[in-house]
């Protein structure tokens, strides 16, 4: 009767829209769409960029603009997995993790433990700063061992 009680829930992430995803270009700070980016002529992006591209750097953004357009389904949608990893690093599931970080620094092998028990989209992220985060901990604890021991500050009892 419990066991009924115990529902799984699955997050569905709503496709990636490549009109929802801006860059920015030149030193301007003007941004631009990655729809935009794969349909937008050589011109257009110059003026944009606020300077000329030479032969190679057009023949580099067409071939770059291919991929793009080729990553990108007919209703805008991304289809190309790295430019969806590339968007997930930058929301938060890689890259430094504080309450990770926290876990191992703070409570230590129990913090470890934590973040292996804590399930959801940022687990092994949160895993691997939780390590980080303890090494971190027992590398300055040592060093503070050696420099008392060093010293010359402490005794060993009379």
């Amino acid at each position: 009767m419990l066991t009924g009680s115990f529902a799984t829930v699955t997050i569905i992430h709503p496709p990636l829209k490549a009109s929802e995803i801006f860059f920015p270009v030149g030193k301007t700070g003007q941004k631009i769409s990655l729809l935009d980016l794969s349909k937008i002529n050589i011109k257009d992006f110059e003026k944009l960029r606020g300077k000329k591209l030479d032969f190679f750097d057009r023949l580099s953004f067409k071939a770059a603009q291919k991929k793009v357009r080729s990553g990108i389904n007919h209703d805008g949608t991304i289809s190309n997995k790295r430019v969806e990893n590339f968007l997930n690093q930058r929301s938060g599931e890689t890259g430094f993790h504080i309450g990770g970080f926290a876990l191992g620094f703070f409570l230590g092998a129990i913090g470890i433990v934590i973040a292996y028990v804590l399930n959801d989209d940022y687990k092994r992220n949160r895993v691997k700063w939780a390590w980080i985060g303890f090494g971190t901990f027992l590398v300055l604890y040592i060093a503070l061992i050696v420099a008392i021991v060093n010293s010359g500050d402490w005794a060993w009892g009379g």
